[in-house]
């Protein structure tokens, strides 16, 4: 196998005239032993001869099998190595790569960066992540995890390490609480709909009759509502990427129809004549200068006439409507308490700015209005495929994730079915069932008990969601 230890410090062949090694140049002048010759893999030097042959058969090994990692490699650090080599290569939309970059640049290398990537083992982990979990909460701290071990699973990849500290066995990413999905009822969707003033009441609709995400509310035009053909055409959103506005594709690159309601087609046609759309031009995907022509052509502004827009007639901000408006109004129907008044500082003026803080209110969001929709549509028994693709998920198995509590009960026709079964009454049941229980004669179940209860009926309700 290719590959041998050098002396570094003696020749290889004796001298003719006295039969003795002699010293090279480099005698007593750093490591004495090189393991070399071994290919692909650089040459390394030791100070033991021991310690240079236990590397050498390991190297041979390795780069038998092409799994050789120089381990000198690791010695990149974390923050190097993230603005180096994974920052400038990761893909995703400009709202996404703002948020991962924020939590990197937050969580990950303020604590970690500065430690070359071979020495971030398993302890040093669980000591960090005692530290990021006690700063944030456990949904967030589960995608800064997630992040690292991306970092770190590249880092495997381009050969810096051989393995990812983040897989060891005994340290795993924060868990994240489940939080089921819950609805509103009608009184509050009406308390909460009064409360918003009249230009904006519409959005509630579009949330709790369509299943609209508030961005998707935002960017709705005019051009997107078929009143004939019964159908809302969601086909971009609005989105903030980096303070600025752009118009992009719905969560997921998935546009889709909804069905429109008789009742939402006659709330939007008394809305578009009370306030008239207005055209809003934004930029499509990111709002960043084109550096070519094709990013030019992808990223050239789109005018639509949205069907809600603010008091100037400009594109709403959701964060700005979220405080000014939302947030009181769900105060103001008692789902959530009074904001109180605080001072925060202002670059203009000295004594700071009052503002009206309300308590954080993520389940009470606007995304509470999308449960409702789905938890009426599913407590009407419709097919949760056609539920998943009015609410634009990718796949019916996220549906389920999400509202399976929804869902009526099934347990009461199940037993009922099994009786009819078991009765073997034909008329009851599928002639493709098997007639009667196989291995048993009438009479044969007669000893045993059996406690059957029946599941009280169900009628469609608006709202039915629990905890």
């Amino acid at each position: 196998m290719p590959g041998y230890v050098e002396d570094r410090w003696w020749t290889k062949r004796p001298d003719p005239a006295t039969g003795k090694k002699r010293k090279t140049a480099l005698y007593g002048k750093g490591k004495r032993y090189k393991v070399t010759g071994i290919p692909g893999v650089r040459a390394r030097s030791f100070d033991a001869k021991g310690d240079a042959d236990k590397w050498k058969a390991r190297a041979q090994a390795q780069s038998l099998a092409g799994e050789f990692v120089d381990p000198r490699a690791g010695k990149v650090l974390l923050r190097e190595y993230v603005e180096s080599d994974w920052w400038p290569a990761l893909t995703a939309d400009p709202a996404t790569l703002e948020t991962i970059r924020g939590r990197v640049w937050t969580h990950v290398l303020p604590h970690l960066g500065e430690l070359p990537i071979r020495e971030i083992k398993v302890a040093t982990l669980r000591i960090w992540l005692k530290t990021l979990e006690g700063k944030i909460g456990p949904g967030t701290a589960n995608a800064v995890w997630a992040y690292l071990s991306n970092i770190l699973e590249c880092a495997v990849d381009d050969e810096k390490i051989t393995r990812n500290p983040c897989k060891a066995k005994t340290i795993s990413p924060p868990k994240v609480p489940e939080r089921k999905a819950r609805a509103w009822s009608r009184q509050q969707v009406a308390a909460v709909q009064a409360a918003l003033p009249e230009r904006f009441r519409i959005m509630v609709d579009l949330g709790v009759g369509a299943g609209l995400r508030q961005g998707e509310v935002l960017g709705l035009s005019v051009d997107d509502i078929d009143f004939q053909a019964g159908f809302l055409r969601v086909r971009r959103q609005v989105k903030k990427v980096g303070g600025a506005l752009i118009f992009a594709l719905p969560k997921g690159g998935k546009t889709r129809s909804v069905p429109l309601p008789g009742y939402l087609a006659r709330q939007l046609k008394a809305h578009l004549g009370a306030f008239p759309p207005r055209d809003s031009t934004l930029p499509w995907g990111d709002p960043a200068i084109p550096e070519t022509e094709r990013q030019a052509k992808e990223r050239a502004p789109q005018t639509h006439r949205l069907v809600v827009t603010s008091t100037r007639g400009h594109v709403i901000r959701r964060d700005s409507w979220n405080l000014r408006s939302w947030k009181p109004a769900l105060a103001a129907a008692g789902v959530i308490n009074d904001g109180a008044v605080v001072v925060r500082p202002h670059r203009t003026r000295p004594g700071g700015r009052k503002v009206l803080q309300f308590e954080s209110s993520r389940e009470h969001g606007f995304h509470s209005l999308r449960h409702t929709f789905a938890s009426v549509q599913l407590d009407a028994r419709e097919s949760i495929v056609s539920v998943s693709n009015w609410l634009g998920h990718a796949n019916p198995s996220i549906t389920l994730r999400i509202y399976a509590h929804m869902m009526p009960e099934a347990d009461g026709r199940g037993r009922a079915a099994m009786d009819l079964w078991f009765e073997g009454n034909p008329k009851k049941i599928s002639p493709d069932s098997p007639s009667g229980p196989i291995g048993l004669a009438p009479g044969d179940l007669d000893d045993i008990p059996v406690e059957v209860s029946v599941a009280p009926q169900r009628t469609p309700t608006l709202a039915k969601a629990s905890r």
